[in-house]
C-alpha cells in the first residue's frame, strides 16, 4: 500500500511538471497579413530607333594567361637551369637518381624565390588507353610535388595538372620521343 501512494505522489509531481514545462513555451506571435499591392496601369510602350550604325563584337583575348614577366621568367629558368622536369621511366611514378637531382635543383631555386608560384604538369607517352594516362601523369606531378615539398618548397605555392598523352613534347612513336614525353614538366605560373 505504501509504494502505491508513493508511486501516485511521485506520478502526480510528474504529471505537474510536464504541464508547467509546456505553460512556459513562447508562441510566436500572429504575423501580420502583407500588404497588398495596387494596380497601376502599365505605361505605354516607347518605340526605339534602330541603331545608325553596327556594333562590332569584341575580340576574344587572345593573349595566354601568363604574362610576358612570368613567360620570360620561364625562359630563362629553363635556359640557366633553374628550373628542370623530372623525367620517368616506362609506365614508372617512381624519381630516378637523375629526376631527384632536377627537382633538387628546382627546389633550391624556388626557395631563393618564394614570389613565384609553380604548376607541375604530368605528361606521359602514347602507349596505354587516355583514361590510363592522365591518371599517370596525374600520379606523376604528385611524386614531383611531394618531392618538392619534402625539400622545403611550400605546398601552398604549387598546383599540379595531368595531360596524360594530350601534349607531347616530341612527336613520334619511338623510344626517343616517347622517353621526352613521360615527365613531371615544372612551369611557373605567377608571381605573387
Amino acid at each position: 500500500m505504501r509504494r502505491r501512494v508513493l508511486l501516485l505522489i511521485l506520478l502526480s509531481f510528474c504529471v505537474v511538471a510536464a504541464s508547467s514545462c509546456r505553460s512556459r513555451r513562447k508562441v510566436p506571435p500572429p504575423q501580420s497579413a502583407p500588404p497588398v499591392a495596387t494596380a497601376t496601369a502599365p505605361e505605354p510602350a516607347v518605340s526605339v530607333p534602330a541603331p545608325d550604325r553596327d556594333f562590332v563584337q569584341p575580340q576574344p583575348d587572345t593573349d595566354d594567361a601568363l604574362s610576358e614577366d612570368i613567360r620570360e621568367a620561364n625562359r630563362a629558368a629553363r635556359e640557366r637551369g633553374w628550373i628542370r622536369d623530372a623525367f620517368f621511366a616506362f609506365d614508372a611514378t617512381t624519381l630516378d637518381a637523375e629526376a631527384q637531382e632536377a627537382l633538387r635543383q628546382s627546389a633550391t631555386w624556388l626557395r631563393q624565390n618564394p614570389e613565384y608560384r609553380i604548376r607541375i604538369e604530368g605528361h606521359c607517352d602514347e602507349r596505354g588507353t587516355e583514361q590510363y594516362n592522365l591518371a599517370l601523369g596525374d600520379r606523376r606531378a604528385d611524386t614531383a610535388l611531394s618531392y618538392l615539398v619534402t625539400l622545403g618548397v611550400d605546398r601552398a605555392r604549387i598546383q599540379t595538372v595531368s595531360y596524360g598523352e594530350e601534349r607531347p613534347f616530341e612527336e613520334g612513336a619511338n623510344e626517343s620521343a616517347w622517353a621526352q614525353n613521360r615527365r613531371a614538366h615544372l612551369v611557373l605560373s605567377a608571381r605573387r
